[in-house]
């Protein structure tokens, strides 16, 4: 059951990457572009925070699953750099990643006018990207 969950967290993380990487673009250019804010930018920007969301639920699962913490104490844990990323520092930034999402999508819904909602989308989605390409670990991606 777990590497049933593992796989489709690990596939789903290239979802999560495409996802953020197109509502990143489209924000930007949008932002710098003048363009209007329409029901497909919405859909996009709301698209990316449900993907992220299943894809923190998957991880919250897998964290609690694999037992990092009953077979090494935390000061173990803290000493082996592998462990260590995997455990706490890759959970903690994407949590931090996806709560970015989050604040940047709630923040947008209160702009009245284009040119806010894509600053907002483009600073928030834009540093969520940043952590999520930074955090993903690109030694198991392509072993």
């Amino acid at each position: 059951m777990m590497e049933t969950i593992q796989f489709i967290h690990s596939g789903w993380a290239y979802l999560v990457l495409v996802v953020l990487v197109l509502a990143t673009i489209n924000a930007l250019f949008k932002f710098f572009g003048d363009k209007e804010f329409d029901a497909k930018d919405f859909r996009i920007s709301l698209f990316t925070l449900i993907i992220m969301h299943i894809q923190l639920l998957l991880g919250l699962i897998l964290w609690f699953t694999k037992g990092y913490f009953d077979e090494m104490t935390v000061g173990e844990v803290m000493k082996n750099d592998g462990v260590r990323k995997l455990a706490v520092e890759h959970p903690v930034t994407m949590l931090i990643a996806v709560a970015l999402v989050t604040i940047g999508y709630s923040k947008h819904k209160k702009k009245l006018v284009s040119k806010p909602k894509f600053k907002v989308l483009s600073v928030f989605y834009t540093i969520a990207l940043v952590l999520v390409l930074y955090m993903i670990p690109w030694n198991l991606w392509f072993s």
